[in-house]
């Protein structure tokens, strides 16, 4: 197999989509954490506890994300340089394991997505119980 420079710099702007979604939501979070806090301290709800347990559970979901596609994005460019200095075995093994450590922070995504749907069935549920 024959592996040219520019193919793991096809990489670089899917990376920083990802960057920006995955720094997004780690944002809005971090905003409802502030909110849920302040909330919890004033009035003691359970639910409220609930929804910081599901935030806290996201907040690691994200790091993992943001960790995952960092080295991911760090192996990428090391294959680059591997390939330029005709390392391309090295640089072959690196951009592979750039491709499954990006193929895990999506994973990472797709879990994280789906506690936010639990964020919401708590916030239903409470509604349905009163």
């Amino acid at each position: 197999m024959i592996l040219e420079i520019s193919t793991p710099a096809l990489l670089f702007p899917a990376v920083s989509l990802l960057f920006l979604s995955y720094t997004n939501r780690f944002l809005h979070l971090a905003s409802l954490v502030r909110t849920l806090h302040r909330d919890w301290i004033e009035l003691k709800d359970e639910a409220l506890r609930a929804q910081i347990v599901n935030l806290r559970r996201r907040l690691k979901l994200i790091r993992w994300m943001q960790l995952l596609g960092a080295v991911s994005l760090l192996l990428c460019v090391l294959s680059m340089v591997e390939i330029f200095f005709e390392m391309d075995t090295v640089g072959i093994i690196s951009f592979i394991a750039a491709l499954l450590l990006m193929a895990a922070s999506l994973a990472f995504l797709i879990a994280e997505i789906w506690c936010s749907g639990g964020a919401l069935q708590i916030l239903l549920k409470r509604v349905e119980e009163e």
